[in-house]
């Protein structure tokens, strides 16, 4: 007895094949394939069935032969998701680059970040007709040769400003590392926060506070953190023609000549301010209060401009009253909010205590490693830094902000929930280092890299519109649409067309998204 069988496979799919009955045990005749989805199923059995047909007195399970009426699916792609992105990517303006292959290269990273060359396999497989990889590389030379970033900063400016405002801006700086032995003039040996010593370039982006890309820029890999802000802040001001809006960065750019060129341009400013600046800033608090906080304190003051011993002269310890900044009356100093919390005062102390823990051990002789923390040498001889920790543990649960904002103008608390709202531009350099893989790099010469850049930022600027817009992560979003096929099959010599049915989260993509696609 000669029949179709469909069988489960590990991997989840569905295999159909066509076995023979013999004394209670099944025979594999002949393997169709293994099917993904309904659609192809259905295609895979139907084409077995037509094998076995009845009076066939044998069957033809010659290589390549293809039955009269037999079902050939011809072409497949994931259409929906496409069309998804490439809709999200015309609404963006993006299409103002008469480009394909570059918004093939930018959708592709979205949907598998890979390299240029492998992105043509990536577009294959969601069937996506492409530009030859010549063609692709040609578009890299494009982009910096047309200006393509400054179309995309451009659209991407009309959108924040449509869909919100950017009357207040998120900065920051990351570094991205190259697989190479040798510096050039861009990839250089820097600082880096995970401790690599493979050559690297500096990144700066600008946000608006909901972490969608208005800016990005490239620097050498030794650069300083705090010298990328005020060209990345200057290029987006004379690009758009702003001079009112805020800037928000964290404490890494707490720069004397930062703060004093922005507010040299009118420009308004909260930054992150060292805890190591608190016993100065808080002195009277320390005076008249001693250690004593509590949860949710805030201290509106004042802090130096300069660290100079004339400029720590700017709070009075001998009036109990912390000082209301002046721009005007205090020309030395900026504005200073710190704020107190019992949930970081616990984490504080439990850094503290490992760090202690650690000194203690190095002082010991227990623990060889690099001089850490609270340990001072003195004639060869090594000892636990007291003063320091003890500093350090009545500084603990302290978060401090400087600005240059009144607080008539601007709240303590509102400058603190602003400066809080750099967890998006963190936000998105996590998407571009993970989701979209903006690293490692494996471009050479400045141009390409640049141009690689252009990319990520098209990438990173269509996945934060399509995450606001559905409230899921761009992964899910990829991960739910793409195995949502539309298939071409020939069946006894005509041509039909077949799709897996939409998905309830499928619907809601498309329906938040406002893609033209039937949902019916």
């Amino acid at each position: 007895m000669v029949f179709v069988r469909k069988v489960r496979t590990a991997s989840g799919a569905t295999a159909v094949q066509i076995a023979e009955r013999l004394d209670g045990r099944d025979r594999v005749l002949e393997h169709l394939g293994s099917a993904h989805t309904e659609a192809e199923l259905a295609a895979l059995v139907a084409a077995a069935r037509r094998k076995v047909y009845p009076g066939q007195g044998e069957l033809d399970l010659s290589a390549g032969a293809v039955p009269a009426g037999h079902a050939v699916i011809t072409s497949k792609s994931s259409a929906v998701l496409w069309q998804v992105l490439a809709g999200a990517y015309t609404r963006l303006g993006f299409d103002a680059i008469d480009d394909v292959a570059f918004q093939q290269l930018v959708l592709a990273r979205i949907i598998e970040p890979t390299s240029k060359a492998d992105s043509l396999r990536v577009l294959e497989e969601v069937g996506v007709a492409h530009a030859s990889l010549r063609t692709m590389f040609r578009s890299l030379a494009r982009a910096q040769e047309r200006g393509y970033r400054d179309v995309l900063a451009g659209a991407c400016f009309t959108h924040a400003t449509a869909s919100g405002d950017v009357s207040l801006c998120l900065y920051d700086v990351t570094t991205l590392y190259f697989e190479a032995e040798n510096e050039d003039e861009l990839r250089k040996v820097g600082y880096s926060k995970e401790r690599r010593v493979d050559p690297q370039i500096v990144v700066g982006l600008l946000v608006d506070r909901g972490g969608f890309p208005l800016e990005i820029g490239c620097w050498e890999g030794n650069t300083a953190e705090t010298t990328t802000m005020i060209p990345i802040i200057r290029q987006f001001q004379q690009r758009h023609s702003l001079s009112d809006m805020v800037v928000v960065a964290d404490a890494g750019m707490l720069s004397a000549s930062n703060l004093r060129d922005l507010d040299s341009a009118g420009l308004r400013f909260i930054v992150g301010s060292r805890v190591t600046k608190a016993p100065a800033d808080l002195a009277s608090h320390f005076r008249w209060h001693g250690d004593a906080f509590t949860d949710g304190q805030v201290i509106d003051t004042i802090t130096p401009r300069v660290a100079t011993t004339a400029a720590r002269g700017v709070n009075d310890v001998n009036k109990k009253t912390e000082p209301t900044w002046d721009p005007a009356v205090h020309d030395r100093s900026w504005r200073a909010v710190w704020a107190y919390s019992r949930k970081r005062a616990a984490r504080d102390g439990k850094t503290l205590t490992l760090q202690e823990n650690r000194a203690r051990a190095v002082v010991a002789g227990e623990k060889a490693a690099r001089t850490p923390r609270f340990v001072t040498t003195k004639h060869g001889t090594q000892s636990l830094d007291e003063a320091s920790l003890a500093r350090a543990r009545r500084l603990a649960g302290l978060k401090g902000y400087v600005t240059n904002i009144p607080a008539d103008v601007m709240p303590a608390g509102e400058v603190i929930a602003s400066y809080h709202d750099l967890w998006q531009v963190e936000a998105s350099f996590r998407m571009s280092k993970s989701d979209l893989r903006a690293r490692p790099i494996f471009h050479h010469t400045r141009e390409s890299i640049e141009a690689h850049l252009t990319i990520v930022f098209a990438a990173l600027a269509v996945a934060r519109y399509l995450q606001d817009a559905t409230g899921m992560s761009i992964k899910k979003l990829v991960r739910t649409l793409r195995p949502l096929q539309l298939m071409t099959l020939t069946i006894a010599g005509h041509e039909h067309t077949a799709a897996d049915p939409l998905t309830d989260t499928g619907r809601d993509i498309i329906i938040a998204t406002g893609t033209n696609w039937p949902t019916h």
